[in-house]
């Protein structure tokens, strides 16, 4: 029983997918449409909604009333 992870076994060895795996997960980083990037981009999305909510909370405003797009 090997001890790789399915990454690891399909990547040929010395290439930098073997070398360059997410730090908490087994993903590779890859360009275009990837689990990991969507994981990634998913997370930032989770942030920037929590910060519109809280410039919402903390001013009193909408966010685009806020920003200025809204009079």
């Amino acid at each position: 029983m090997s001890s790789e992870t399915p990454i690891e076994s399909q990547a040929p060895a010395g290439s930098p997918a073997e070398r360059s795996t997410s730090a908490t997960t087994g993903d590779v980083p890859a360009f275009g449409w990837s689990a990991y990037a969507e994981r990634v981009n998913g997370r930032f999305a989770m942030v920037g909604f929590v910060a519109v909510l809280l410039v919402e909370a903390l001013s009193g405003q909408t966010f685009l009333k806020w920003a200025g797009f809204v009079g």
